[in-house]
């Protein structure tokens, strides 16, 4: 049970990482002509994911253009980023959590 689960959270914090990379690729380019937001449906790629797959980066629709075809939105970038590392720390927490109940259940197991 515990392999699934670290397995889950293993494919969970692969997810975050790329998305990670799309949002610092999308800031280092906000001042780059002609390109266009990319990211990744994160609700749909953790399940593509946890059967193996590889996550799919899509441009993004719906952002508004400058004039130099540039759609890049620093802040839509700032909040994915504060998101990021929220769902990172969650993850990382209960991992922590997992270690401590095997340590404890191993230190139980010697006395």
């Amino acid at each position: 049970m515990l392999d699934r689960i670290a397995a889950k959270q293993e494919h969970y914090m692969d997810l975050l990482s790329a998305r990670q990379k799309l949002v610092a690729s999308n800031l280092a380019n906000a001042e780059t002509p002609g390109y266009v937001t990319k990211d990744i449906d994160f609700q749909r790629e953790f399940l593509t994911l946890a059967k193996g797959g590889t996550a799919a980066v899509q441009e993004l629709e719906g952002l508004e253009f400058r004039n130099d075809g540039n759609n890049v939105s620093m802040e839509r970038e700032a909040r994915l980023l504060a998101e990021n590392a929220l769902r990172f720390q969650l993850v990382s927490m209960m991992a922590k959590g997992q270690f401590r109940a095997i340590r404890s259940a191993l230190q139980e197991g010697r006395g």
